[in-house]
């Protein structure tokens, strides 16, 4: 008898498509576009204090509720806007988190006037190469540089970004990759570079 094949490792999100496909597709993966990197900043945000499956499911809401996470739009948000996001039962009705997001969009047109870009400084602070974690237990909540990488973001007028919040946001925008070792985005990713097949995932 023909035993099941061994499914595939992934750090987390196996159980859950949603979960498995942001694993798979976005968690470590490089992102540059100032969008992108504007609503990575506010979901790691929301989530603080929450689970990151109950942002996922809520994120539609989310780019609804924020105009698609423009930032030129969500600086533009007044208190008004402030106390309709309140009142928007798919997203985390938090005033602090909701007034730090529209803050933080107009931090990154500060940023932009200023003649830098939000990809710039958070790629910045990039670390070097370093041993690919073994297990949860090697991923580090903060680091030296996502404590730097904060404070300078609060220097420019973004809140709700302390170092656990800016690591979170780097690990999302893919400035470090903490898949483990052995997962399947890992192998991927080597027989990319290799010509190899794909293993199955």
């Amino acid at each position: 008898m023909t035993s099941a094949p061994t499914p595939p490792f992934r750090c987390f999100g196996g159980s859950d498509p949603l979960y498995t496909a942001y694993h798979d597709d976005e968690w470590g993966v490089p992102v540059h576009d100032e969008h992108a990197l504007y609503e990575r900043l506010a979901l790691e945000a929301f989530q603080s204090g929450l689970a990151w499956i109950t942002i996922l499911r809520k994120r539609p809401a989310f780019r609804e509720a924020f105009a698609g996470f423009d930032p030129e739009a969500v600086a533009r948000f007044g208190e008004d806007d402030v106390e309709r996001l309140l009142a928007d039962v798919g997203i985390v009705r938090n005033r602090a988190k909701i007034e730090a997001t529209v803050a933080n969009a107009r931090a990154v047109l500060a940023l932009h006037a200023s003649g830098r870009t939000l990809d710039e400084l958070l790629w910045s602070y990039a670390p070097g190469p370093r041993p690919r974690p073994r297990t949860f237990a090697d991923v580090p909540s903060s680091t030296p540089d996502s404590a730097a990488l904060a404070k300078e973001l609060k220097s420019h007028g973004f809140r709700f970004v302390g170092p656990t919040t800016a690591y979170a946001a780097m690990q999302a925008c893919g400035v470090v990759d903490d898949h483990l070792e052995g997962c399947v985005v890992v192998r991927r990713g080597a027989a990319a570079a290799t010509g190899a097949d794909t293993p199955p995932g």
